[in-house]
């Protein structure tokens, strides 16, 4: 039976590589991903032991410690120590060639140590030798686009500019805080002056020839005393990993869920082939029994023969993983700066990989394993090769998907029906698998249904080959929808997370318009060295009042203090313009009542307090307790404070102070050109500044939400090509099954090229009808997800890319037909008519 069972193999090669090249494609994309780890990884491992090398031992000032100089002194008067370096850490903005700060907070101003001791590449140019000189972090420089030898100004302690000529592009390798902020470094004594940091956050210490740094370490943490952490090497390299804050293992796991998916439908794929190519061998099956085989090693030859091809798929796809993850590792590094390095294969893709692989092979085709063993002896005696046509959904199967649709709607409904959050959003992913389990449990029914509508129009407008792929696509419509099913999981996906963001869009689009009808919005560059974000200068408001443009110039300020006892920040903000340019949702109460005495809460912080309108609330300050009145409780989202202070009430309690925040609306019949240029001459000598306009808001969230949809459907892409490979498979031993009907079709005067028109119809609505399911399934589930995460969430539905979507499935199917549809069309008519 064994040698029986690979002879088939043999002699049913070219009908089992598409069903290996799916295996291969989902085993690839799991290897791969363990591949990409590990590589980053060791990518990781080898820059933090680079950096680390160069540093015997190291001295660590830990919170807002400083080492200070007489220490750095004592150090280098160590025995056994070559050289020792403290370096510098504060904030030195950097100003952009638009004269405004660069990120929201400073960029880090940092000493670079020289000689044995300088830890970080210099990438292109030099380090900084004077006082005129400095470096930019490579990330910065790329984002601003600053070069070796350009003119750039950066802000010292007291926000005063200082100019420097650019020397040299540092990388500071994975450095969590610098990746964030970016850096400027400069030689140490101008990076103290910068940054107005006296003392040292590290002191980095190189070994004499021949000292240990083990020995050397003792003496150095003697001399700098107990107060500072002192490491070697070693520990240096192990605190600079955990630092970074970096986690490969997420990274994996974002990709192993569409692994996972590529593997689901792969595994579709693998159960249409073998239950096609069960039915194509009832004969051969029914002769093996009447010589004497028995169910069970009918059974085990099928099961065999898939454990076969599931192995030799999933060891080249184990091949074919270690390419993509390197190739993924590259891209990596090239477009985040993350550390790619040489290639790291470690037993995992191996371990996991393979028998992942041939598990979902041999699981996929048990149920057409077990169907061949139901072949009755008797069916060796018919002449049709092809058994009967069966595939109308049964009983059990319309219950079973009518129960667990209804289940996966009443779980969306309950989550629709609680309070968004990360809880009812987990519900609707819940109930997403369960509907679309029922979908594809009535998928046969479906398939029914919407091939009459999809394949009307093609078999009025393409004639008889039109209507032959209309009966074909209806002929099994169970084997359609396995088909159909696969191409559904990745259009579903694609479907969803394109809703999803288009409604994340539209709800941000509609919030800026509603609850912030504003044009600009101004705030100082926060410091990372206070407790509060830094005011905006009193200065220049009072120029942005003078300019003539704006009819509204609104300022809000914040200080914290306790309500009820509970720490947070209270506020206050121009009033006059509240309710008149400023509007919003007002829950209960009137905003017109927020006099000295009361105050107007936001709904979320109105629950934590347990305060509703009429009732009041204790505000601790240091000038004393005050008892105020709710006046008014807004929800959604705006720009007011939490706690919405009186003007007169908040500066009684906090005195007068420059303003966190500016808002600015620009006058009617003022172009958005014109009250742009008037921002830029108010601020023009408060470079700390930032300006945001709704535009600019608008254009940061939409190109991350777009960022965020090439990077899933790169990722879901593999899954709609493997599906795309299915129905390939499906055509081409559909081709085979109905060789003598394709030849009777000839010799009725069917051509060709009518041939290969009927089955790239057919491919045609196949592909287009799980197109269909996908979009519907996809934009439900979209829709009701967005709806259970966030509150208020405005439906955003991507017509274009939906359309996209349907048109590139369709192009697709013909595509995936090309290659079955001549092969049919050159098989002779008069052997296809002879063949039994």
């Amino acid at each position: 039976m064994l040698k029986t069972t690979l002879a088939g193999l043999r002699a049913h090669l070219l009908r089992l590589m598409l069903t290996a090249l799916a295996i291969t494609l989902g085993v690839g994309f799991v290897a791969g991903t363990f591949v990409l780890t590990d590589t980053m990884k060791a990518g990781f491992d080898r820059q933090f032991t680079a950096s680390a090398d160069k540093v015997s031992v190291a001295v660590l000032a830990d919170g807002d410690k400083k080492v200070p100089e007489a220490t750095l002194g004592a150090i280098r008067a160590v025995q056994g120590v070559q050289d020792a370096q403290g370096q510098v850490r504060g904030d030195a903005p950097l100003l952009g060639k638009n004269g405004r700060v660069y990120g929201d907070t400073p960029t880090v101003g940092m000493s670079m140590a020289t000689g044995a001791l300088a830890r970080y590449t210099i990438e292109k140019g030099r380090a900084p030798a004077g006082p005129g000189e400095a470096v930019l972090e490579k990330t910065v420089a790329g984002h601003t686009g600053y070069h070796v030898g350009d003119t750039i100004r950066v802000l010292d302690k007291k926000s005063v500019p200082h100019t420097f000529t650019v020397t040299g592009l540092v990388d500071v390798g994975v450095d969590q805080e610098i990746g964030f902020r970016g850096a400027v470094g400069f030689t140490e004594p101008v990076a103290a002056e910068m940054t107005g940091e006296r003392g040292y956050v590290e002191v980095d210490v190189k070994a004499a020839p021949g000292v240990s740094a083990e020995g050397l370490r003792t003496a150095v943490a003697q001399a700098a005393g107990s107060s500072f952490t002192t490491v070697t090497s070693h520990g240096l390299a192990k605190r600079l990993a955990a630092r970074s804050g970096l986690d490969v293992n997420q990274i994996a796991t974002f990709f192993l869920a569409f692994a996972i998916v590529a593997l689901f439908v792969a595994a579709l794929v693998i159960y249409n082939t073998f239950n096609i190519l069960i039915a194509q061998r009832t004969r051969e099956m029914a002769l093996l029994r009447c010589v004497g085989a028995t169910r069970g090693q009918v059974f085990r030859g099928v099961l065999i023969e898939s454990a076969v091809v599931g192995l030799l798929a999933s060891v080249l796809g184990v091949v074919v993983g270690i390419g993509l993850g390197y190739g993924a590792a590259l891209v990596f590094n090239s477009g985040t700066g993350m550390p790619g390095g040489s290639l790291v294969v470690s037993a995992t893709p191996f371990l996991v990989g393979i028998p992942v692989g041939l598990v979902v092979t041999v699981l996929s085709a048990l149920m057409p394993a077990r169907a061949a063993t139901r072949v009755p002896p008797v069916a060796a005696l018919r002449t049709q090769s092809e058994g009967p046509v069966r595939g109308r959904a049964g009983i059990i199967r319309i219950i079973v998907g009518a129960l667990l649709t209804a289940a996966g709607t009443g779980v969306a409904t309950l989550a629709l029906t609680t309070k968004p959050g990360q809880g009812p959003f987990l519900m609707v992913m819940v109930a997403g698998a369960l509907v679309f389990l029922g979908v594809v449990a009535l998928s046969p029914l479906l398939v029914r249904a919407l091939s009459g509508i999809v394949g009307g129009l093609p078999a009025r407008i393409f004639g008889v080959p039109g209507r032959l792929a209309l009966a074909n696509s209806r002929r099994n419509p169970k084997r359609a929808a396995v088909t159909t099913v696969a191409l559904t999981v990745g259009v579903t996906l694609m479907t969803m997370f394109s809703v999803a963001l288009a409604s994340v869009r539209s709800t941000a689009d509609n919030s800026l318009t509603h609850q912030y009808p504003v044009d600009y919005q101004l705030s100082a560059q926060a410091s990372t060295q206070a407790s509060e974000d830094r005011p905006i200068p009193g200065g220049a408001v009072a120029r942005l009042r003078a300019q003539p443009d704006f009819s509204a110039v609104i300022e809000v300020h914040t200080a914290s203090a306790k309500v009820n006892g509970q720490d947070g920040d209270v506020g206050s903000m121009t009033q006059r313009y509240l309710g008149r340019d400023l509007k919003p949702t007002v829950a209960s109460g009137s905003l017109a009542d927020l006099r000295p005495g009361a105050v107007v809460l936001h709904q979320n912080e109105a629950s934590g307090l347990g305060a509703r309108v009429g009732g009041t609330v204790s505000l601790q300050t240091r000038q004393g307790t005050a008892t105020l009145r709710v006046a008014a409780i807004v929800s959604g989202e705006s720009i007011l404070p939490e706690v919405l202070l009186d003007e007169t009430d908040f500066t009684r309690s906090f005195g007068s102070k420059d303003p966190d925040r500016v808002f600015l609306i620009a006058k009617k019949g003022v172009s958005a050109t014109t009250s742009r240029a008037a921002v830029d001459t108010a601020l023009k000598d408060y470079p700390i500044v930032r300006v945001a306009s709704a535009a600019d808001i608008k254009n940061q969230l939409s190109d991350a939400l777009d960022q965020v949809f090439l990077v899933v459907a790169a990722l879901l892409a593999l899954a709609i090509v493997i599906s795309l490979i299915g129905i390939a498979n499906t055509l081409t031993l559909s081709v085979v099954e109905r060789t003598r009907e394709s030849a009777l079709l000839r010799a009725l005067g069917l051509t060709r090229r009518g041939l290969r028109r009927m089955l790239s119809l057919e491919a045609l609505i196949i592909s287009v009808i799980g197109a269909l399911i996908g979009v519907v399934l996809g934009a439900a589930l979209g829709w009701v997800a967005i709806s259970a995460a966030i509150d208020n969430a405005v439906l955003g539905l991507p017509i274009g890319r939906i359309v996209l979507f349907l048109v590139l499935a369709a192009f697709a199917g013909v595509a995936a037909a090309i290659m079955p549809g001549r092969r049919a069309a050159r098989t002779s008519i008069v052997e296809s008519l002879a063949a039994e």
